[in-house]
C-alpha cells in the first residue's frame, strides 16, 4: 500500500514519505483548482474519517488526533482537499487514485485476474525497465531495489503491485527466500545489476572480481526462478567480459519438474536513439531463452535482436529539443538551498501543465497518446553566480575549454579531466547520456536556450518517461533515479518482440549454436 497508517510509522525514512505522501495529495488538489479555476473551500464532509481509511492514514478513529499532532501545520490543508475530493468526486476522477490504499488493492485484484506474461525486475531502480515491459502487457510479479527513493517512486507510479511484492533490500535476502514471493512459472526476468571492476583486465576473470557479486547473485536468480527469457542491461564497458557472461547463463543447469532447463545467451549493444528515445544511450543488452523455449517456440536470442534491429529501422528518430518543447520556460534560482521551494520562476514539483493541447509528436509518443493536464518535477536547479556566467558565454557544442569562459573557468587547470564538465547541448541532435551524476551537479547538460541546467523533468522526458511519472524524494535525488533508468521506450521495444516472440505459435527449430566472441551490432545495423 502507498500509506502506512499514522500509528504505524517506525522510522525516519517512513515518516519522511508519510508527510511528502501528505503534501503530493494536498498539491495535485490544489493544481486541479487551479486548472479549473475553482476554490478550495469545502466544507466537513460526512464520512470523513471513513475517507481517511480508504487512503490509508488512519486505521482507527483513535488514530485521528494522532495524524493532527503528527502533520501539525500540514493538516489543515490535507483536511481541506480531502474534502474537496470528497464534494467533488465525479469532477476530480481519478486524480488522486494511487494515494488511496482502497483504490490500490482494487487495481491489484484486477491485475491478478489477469491472464498476461509475467515479469520480475530486480535492480528496479525507479521503473523503466518495468514501465516499458507493462505498456507491452507483462504483469510484474515481484520487483526489487535497495533505494529506499526508489521504491517510493516505483511504488507511486505501479498501484498495480502489491506493497509485499515491491521489496527494498539486498537481492540476497529475497534469493534465500525465493518461495515466499514468487508462486507459479515467470516467464521474463530483468534487470540491470551494477557491475564494476572492468578495468582489471589483466584478470582471467574479471567478472569473479568481488565488487561484481550482485551480477552474481543476478545470475542466482535466475537460477532460482527459472524464466523462459532473461533481459539484462548494463553498461557498455561490461562488453570486456560479454564473453565471461554469456559462459556464466551457458553454465546453468535447473533442475525442475523431471526436467532440466539451461539457457542459450546472445548480446549486443543497443543505442536508445534507434528505439526514437530522443537521446543517444549505449547500452549493452543480454537476452537469454530457456532451452526449452528454443526448441517450442523456434526462437533464439539472436532471433529476438534481429526483430528489434528490424522493428527500430522505421523509428523515427528524436533530437533533444522534440524533448523541451512545450514546457514551461524557467529560470535558474540564484540563492542556495531553494532547490525544495516551489516558485513561478524557477518551478514547481507538481504544477498545471500549460502545453496540454500542444501537438508534439514526442510527447504523444512518450505519454502514449494521453492529455495529461500536470507536469511534474519541473524545477530549476541552483546556479551559482560564476556558473550562470559560464552557461550564459558558452553556446551549444561548447564545453570547458572554450577560450569564452577561461578566465572565469574554475577547472581549468585540469580540463585534460573535466573537458566535459561544463556542456551546453545541441538542441538539433540527440541528447548526451542522462546519468546519475547529475545529482552531484548538472553542468555536463546545460540548456542550449536557457541559462540553467536540464530540470529533473526534461532529463526525464529525454529519458521518455511519461509526464505523470511523480520522481520522489528530495529534489537532487530525483536525478539520480532519472539517470540510472532505463529509457521506458527502449525498454518497450525490446518488451514488445519478447512478447511476440513467447506469443507466437510453436514451431521446431535446430538449436544454433552460441559462443564466446560475437560480434555485437547497434540496433537497426547490420
Amino acid at each position: 500500500m502507498i500509506f502506512k497508517p499514522v500509528g504505524a510509522l517506525r522510522n525516519k525514512t517512513e515518516k519522511a514519505f508519510f508527510i511528502e505522501q501528505i503534501q503530493v495529495y494536498r498539491r495535485l488538489v490544489e493544481v486541479f483548482c487551479e486548472k479549473n479555476g475553482l476554490a478550495l473551500r469545502t466544507g466537513p464532509q460526512e464520512g470523513y474519517e471513513e475517507e481517511l481509511r480508504d487512503i490509508g492514514v488512519i486505521e482507527h478513529r483513535e488514530e485521528l488526533e494522532e495524524l493532527k499532532r503528527f502533520l501539525g501545520a500540514e493538516y489543515q490543508g490535507f483536511e481541506a482537499a480531502v474534502n474537496f475530493v470528497m464534494a467533488n468526486r465525479r469532477l476530480t476522477g481519478g486524480l488522486v487514485e494511487k494515494l488511496y490504499n482502497s483504490g490500490r488493492k482494487e487495481k491489484q485484484r484486477e491485475a491478478e485476474g489477469e491472464n498476461r506474461l509475467t515479469l520480475v525486475d530486480f535492480f528496479c531502480g525507479a521503473g523503466g525497465l518495468s514501465l516499458g515491459f507493462l505498456q507491452e502487457g507483462f504483469h510484474v510479479k515481484l520487483a526489487n531495489d535497495i533505494e529506499d527513493v526508489c521504491i517510493q517512486t516505483y511504488k507511486y507510479n505501479h498501484p498495480e503491485l502489491p506493497s509485499e511484492k515491491l521489496i527494498q533490500g539486498d537481492i540476497k535476502g529475497i534469493l534465500d527466500n525465493i518461495g515466499s514471493y514468487i508462486d507459479g512459472e515467470i516467464d521474463v526476468v530483468v534487470g540491470g545489476p551494477p557491475c564494476q571492476g572492468f578495468s582489471e583486465a589483466n584478470r582471467q576473470r574479471v567478472i569473479d572480481e568481488p565488487r561484481n557479486k550482485l551480477y552474481k547473485y543476478f545470475v542466482g536468480a535466475v537460477e532460482r526462478i527459472a524464466p523462459k527469457v532473461v533481459v539484462m542491461e548494463n553498461v557498455k564497458g561490461m562488453l570486456k567480459v560479454a564473453g565471461q557472461v554469456v559462459e556464466d547463463y551457458e553454465r546453468l543447469r535447473i533442475p525442475r519438474d523431471g526436467k532440466v532447463y539451461s539457457y542459450m545467451v546472445d548480446y549486443q549493444m543497443l543505442n536508445a536513439q534507434d528505439f526514437g528515445v530522443a537521446q543517444s544511450r549505449e547500452r549493452l543488452i543480454y537476452i537469454g531463452v530457456r532451452d526449452d523455449v528454443v526448441r517450442e517456440k523456434g526462437i533464439a536470442p539472436a532471433d529476438i535482436f534481429a526483430r528489434i534491429r528490424k522493428e527500430c529501422e522505421g523509428v523515427r528518430r528524436h533530437i533533444l529539443m522534440d524533448a523541451l518543447r512545450d514546457i514551461k520556460p524557467l529560470e535558474a534560482p540564484r540563492i542556495k538551498n531553494q532547490n525544495e521551494i516551489d516558485s513561478n520562476v524557477s518551478g514547481k514539483k507538481i504544477d498545471v501543465n500549460q502545453y496540454e493541447d500542444s501537438e508534439n509528436e514526442y510527447l504523444a509518443l512518450i505519454n502514449q497518446g494521453r492529455r495529461i493536464p500536470y507536469v511534474f518535477n519541473h524545477k530549476a536547479r541552483y546556479c551559482s553566480d560564476v556558473n550562470y556566467e559560464i552557461y550564459r558565454r558558452l553556446e551549444q557544442g561548447d564545453d570547458a575549454t572554450d577560450e569564452k569562459v577561461k578566465d572565469i573557468m574554475p577547472y581549468a587547470h585540469r580540463n585534460h579531466f573535466f573537458k566535459d564538465k561544463y556542456y551546453k547541448l545541441y538542441a538539433d541532435r540527440p541528447c548526451r547520456t542522462i546519468t546519475a551524476h547529475l545529482k552531484m551537479d548538472c553542468h555536463s547538460h546545460i540548456h542550449p536556450y536557457q541559462i540553467r541546467a536540464l530540470t529533473p523533468r526534461e532529463a526525464a522526458r529525454v529519458q521518455s518517461f511519461p509526464d505523470d511519472y511523480l520522481f520522489w524524494g528530495a529534489y537532487l535525488k530525483t536525478y539520480m533515479q532519472i539517470g540510472n533508468a532505463v529509457p521506458v521506450m527502449m525498454a518497450r521495444g525490446i518488451a514488445r518482440v519478447v512478447r511476440e516472440c513467447l506469443e507466437q505459435e510453436g514451431r521446431e527449430k535446430q538449436q544454433p549454436q552460441s559462443g564466446d566472441g560475437m560480434e555485437t551490432a547497434e540496433c537497426g545495423q547490420t
